[in-house]
């Protein structure tokens, strides 16, 4: 098969899909992988790199769409990149169709199998998007702490305190990969922390981690509101897989927020968890607004900031389903990965995994993948 990994063009998207281990093993199953001209260098990978290990350097991305069988990228395509879809043609990135009905739209015109990274399930829980989500959930801490700080905005609050002042409070919503990572790191900065998810075992686990660290809450409206409203830093991690995010966090407890604390939402690549955010992604261009005195952090690559750590992570864990279907084919690749099943979102012109058809109005389709 033909893979080719084009340049992200995202905002600041400094990512890249794949690291020349990855090409070697490509091509040495006679696969032929074509790679835009500087797609790694802000991953700290060459053009040479990608050379010396098979691959196949083209100037033009237009090249590389045109010629590829799989895309295989990163982050969703721009509108600028909607003129390469065609019938056939395999597209293997995170999607977040949910939230964005216009590329859903794009993907079933042109009949394109679009599989997204982030709805592959294994048991329950999401492989190929575990790696970003630990990423995301350890930024998020560092994010809101620099904008609690008055050069940035926030309230001039240090997060782990000193002797003789309180650290912050830090509440974290939900407590799965992301809210397992950030807790991690702001309890280990000092600060307060509370977490709240209504799945108790994910709490238990939590508490026999950080025993006599953090707060844990069972998250209803009521408890959200009250830990919301005594928060320096909140960091909402809720996440239905393939589905638009929840809004927990509603307009009227962020009024009840002091000005200058900070509010960090990692679920809007999935439409945004709170009312303010929902719809409104941020850049690293323009990583925040302000609502109501309070900072709202919305940037929906946040893991794109640390590219040489995060497109290793990303290989890594993607790699052996790309490699199955370039070796394989899709129909046996996923007879061999079933989980590659509810990866799937589109196909043939139809959406495929339901969550997406609830959201974006579609029918949904069982998948049914041709000889």
């Amino acid at each position: 098969m033909i893979i080719g990994i084009p340049k992200e063009i995202k905002d600041q998207e400094s990512r890249v899909a794949i690291i020349p281990g990855a090409v070697a093993e490509l091509v040495k199953s006679n696969n032929k992988v074509l790679i835009e001209t500087g797609a790694g260098v802000a991953s700290g990978i060459s053009d040479d790199d990608y050379r010396q290990a098979g691959a196949e350097i083209c100037d033009k991305a237009s090249d590389i769409w045109q010629k590829a069988e799989m895309i295989y990228k990163v982050k969703e395509p721009m509108k600028e990149e909607y003129k390469y879809f065609r019938p056939g043609l395999i597209l293997y990135t995170y999607l977040h169709l949910a939230s964005n009905e216009e590329l859903t739209d794009e993907l079933i015109k042109n009949e394109v199998t679009g599989i997204a990274l982030e709805t592959v399930q294994v048991d329950g829980k999401l492989p190929l998007l575990r790696p970003m989500s630990e990423i995301a959930g350890r930024m998020a801490v560092q994010e809101g702490a620099q904008y609690l700080t008055k050069p940035k905005g926030g309230r001039g609050i240090l997060l782990q305190g000193v002797p003789g002042v309180r650290p912050a409070n830090v509440v974290i919503v939900g407590a799965g990969t992301v809210g397992t990572a950030a807790t991690r790191i702001a309890v280990g900065m000092g600060a307060r922390v509370t977490v709240l998810d209504v799945n108790i075992d994910a709490l238990t686990e939590l508490h026999n981690i950080f025993p006599d660290k953090i707060e844990t809450l069972y998250s209803n409206p009521l408890n959200i509101e009250e830990a919301v409203r005594n928060a320096d830093l909140v960091i909402s991690t809720v996440l239905i897989p393939g589905a638009r995010a929840p809004q927990l966090i509603k307009e009227e407890m962020v009024k009840q927020m002091k000005e200058g604390y900070v509010i960090v939402d990692v679920a809007i690549d999935q439409g945004g968890s709170t009312d303010l955010t929902k719809g409104r992604p941020t850049s690293h261009s323009q990583p925040t607004f302000v609502e109501y005195g309070v900072i709202h952090y919305a940037v929906a690559n946040i893991p794109g900031a640390v590219a040489m750590t995060s497109t290793y992570a990303l290989s890594n864990a993607t790699t052996r389903y790309a490699k199955a279907i370039c070796d394989l084919g899709l129909r046996r690749a996923c007879e061999r990965f079933p989980e590659l099943i509810k990866g799937i979102n589109t196909y043939k012109g139809f959406v495929t995994y339901e969550p997406v058809a609830k959201d974006t109005d579609y029918e949904y389709r069982q998948l049914n993948i041709d000889q």
